[in-house]
């Protein structure tokens, strides 16, 4: 039953798919990086140390991502009928989307910022630098490569979590996969959306990749 409606159906929701992907990876990361930023500055040994708030953000950040994302998506359904309206659909799977990824990104970045080498840092506070300046010129810049493969694990990561989405109609290729390959049985549709869903993980790992050795200053010629 491969009609011109069926592979329409298809490339709609891997559109939507990446529309989901993506968004909900940058409100994300507009949360999380913060997040990310903060424990590393405020931990213990931090450039400004602050134990309240560190051990604030340590308990969300953990918190938050042991609660898995189908349990957290029903569990905010309130609060995501209230940001757009409604409960099911692309645009309010983002909401929790989002909310489940910017902890986990979070940690990535504080990953990311914890390699690097404390000596740069403390050149850069010798010289005088303000905090701000040490987190961008010299946090930031110099864990680009790794905070670019951390992005790139984050959106493989979304990316699943938007399938699973699929359960409570949240749209997409996950959506598909429910609604046709489980529950009518057709076993072909699923599996091309699990095709896709692996290439549309791999494309952007593999772009990530170039990216981060693009800029990754550590590799020559």
């Amino acid at each position: 039953m491969w009609d011109n409606q069926t592979i329409m159906m298809i490339v709609e929701g891997t559109g939507v798919t990446l529309y989901m992907t993506l968004v909900s990876t940058l409100i994300a990361y507009l949360l999380g990086l913060p997040m990310g930023i903060a424990l590393v500055v405020m931990a213990p040994g931090g450039l400004k140390p602050n134990k309240v708030i560190y051990k604030i953000l340590d308990v969300v950040v953990n918190i938050v991502r042991s609660i898995p994302f189908l349990i957290l998506l029903m569990l905010i359904i309130p609060f995501t009928r209230f940001v757009v309206g409604r409960s099911y659909g692309a645009t309010a799977t983002i909401v929790p989307l989002s909310l489940a990824a910017a902890p986990f990104v979070a940690r990535l970045v504080e990953s990311s910022l914890l390699e690097v080498d404390h000596g740069v840092i403390e050149a850069a506070q010798s010289m005088g630098a303000s905090l701000w300046n040490i987190i961008w010129k010299v946090l930031l810049a110099e864990a680009r490569t790794s905070l670019i493969v951390g992005a790139t694990i984050a959106l493989g990561t979304i990316l699943g979590y938007s399938a699973m989405a699929g359960v409570v109609g949240g749209g997409g290729l996950g959506d598909i996969a429910i609604r046709y390959g489980y529950y009518r049985w057709q076993f072909d549709i699923m599996i091309v959306t699990v095709i896709l869903l692996v290439g549309l993980v791999q494309i952007l790992q593999v772009l990530g990749t170039k990216l981060s050795k693009k800029l990754d200053r550590r590799i020559t010629g």
